[in-house]
């Protein structure tokens, strides 16, 4: 069964970089409490929480851009998962209580630029633009989920592959 560690929770007050927080109250919407600067794209029910690999920051800070977790905008950062392994469909468990459904990636906006024009060119392609996991380039953005069973997350709950 494939799981990680969520080690950072993060939200903030609309654009990027989000702030971790002690813990949060999962909704339908999202984290509660998040803000978002484009309410009409996030805080929907198909992208309710957006979730990043720590695989995925290292990556791309290898590359040299000045990121961390709660740069992107994610609300989960996870470690022990590769950006490759979450994919559109699958169910996943985050502590005791929250079960997810991954909808999509996340697309690159210009809210990104802060971090660098190149960051949006280097984690999205045209394979990734279809929502397509055999992508290349694909969970380096992020990737988006639906709440399926609201509830608490903290950092150090597991997150498990559960269908």
């Amino acid at each position: 069964m494939m799981s990680g560690t969520v080690v950072q929770v993060s939200m903030g007050p609309g654009g990027v970089p989000n702030h971790p927080v002690a813990s949060a109250h999962v909704t339908e919407t999202g984290l509660e409490g998040d803000r978002f600067r484009f309410p009409d794209v996030h805080g929907v029910p198909g992208q309710a929480v957006l979730i990043l690999t720590e695989a995925a920051l290292q990556e791309l800070k290898a590359d040299g851009f000045p990121l961390f977790a709660g740069a992107m905008g994610e609300n989960l950062t996870v470690r022990g998962i590769g950006r490759g392994e979450i994919k559109p469909g699958q169910l996943w468990r985050v502590g005791g209580e929250v079960v997810l459904e991954i909808t999509r990636r996340r697309s690159p906006c210009k809210t990104l630029d802060v971090y660098g024009e190149l960051l949006r060119g280097r984690i999205y392609d045209e394979m990734a633009k279809r929502n397509d996991p055999a992508s290349p380039v694909w969970g380096l953005s992020g990737v988006y989920a639906r709440v399926i069973t609201g509830g608490h997350v903290k950092p150090g709950d597991t997150m498990t592959l559960t269908g």
